[in-house]
């Protein structure tokens, strides 16, 4: 009997380390698609004319959580939720490596009923950025949040974090007071190619993968203007 509960434990552990390439492909597929859809998304927010905020002001900011489909029951049941990256300045004014981070609510969230969208998340202050290196956090009381300007003449906030959402081409009421942000270890993880956490990311620049190329240097030409 106890061979074959050996053999069969054997099996299972055979299967498990077979299993894990195929999980990590599918992890580095999905943070390299998420890459590129950021760009993307960064893209349609610079070319909005309701948005024309965000590039006169992009040379202000701190950071920039890039959230290319954010949708109702993403993640949490009656909320909304989303998977971005998050890229910081450094002294010289350039731009980090991404890191991987989800963004859920149940409470608040987008008020575009069941339809997805596209959210930027416009990082003012340091007390913003340095909310993104710890595990978890929620926007509204570890960092303040106000919808950004938008239109003709808009004026600023002096939160620590604007966020700005865009659906079907169109600028879209939202609400992020409450959502929890946390970093996505395993994106992360898949991405660089071995574990490592936000601050090594963004701040020491301990890793690179040139699949973030294109998606800095759009940020650092926006900047340089």
């Amino acid at each position: 009997m106890w061979k074959k509960t050996a053999i069969l434990m054997i099996l299972v552990m055979v299967a498990g380390s077979l299993a894990l390439p195929l999980w990590a492909a599918d992890d580095a597929a999905e943070a390299s698609k998420i890459v590129a859809e950021s760009r993307t998304t960064l893209s349609h927010f610079l070319s909005d004319p309701d948005m024309k905020w965000i590039k006169a002001h992009f040379g202000q900011a701190k950071g920039v959580l890039i959230v290319p489909t954010m949708g109702k029951g993403a993640f949490i049941v009656g909320g909304s939720g989303g998977v971005g990256v998050l890229l910081t300045r450094n002294a010289k004014g350039q731009w980090s490596e991404p890191a991987f981070y989800k963004m859920g609510s149940v409470s608040v969230g987008l008020q575009i009923g069941g339809s997805a969208s596209e959210v930027l998340l416009f990082v003012q202050s340091q007390k913003g950025v340095d909310s993104f290196l710890s595990n978890s956090f929620k926007l509204g009381a570890d960092a303040s949040v106000a919808a950004g300007p938008v239109g003709q003449g808009a004026s600023s906030s002096t939160s620590d974090i604007l966020a700005f959402a865009r659906s079907k081409g169109a600028y879209v009421g939202a609400s992020f007071d409450g959502s929890v942000v946390n970093p996505s270890e395993d994106l992360n993880k898949a991405f660089y190619g071995k574990a490592v956490t936000p601050v090594e990311i963004l701040v020491r620049g301990a890793v690179k993968n040139k699949e973030a190329d294109g998606l800095r240097s759009d940020l650092n030409k926006v900047t340089a203007k």
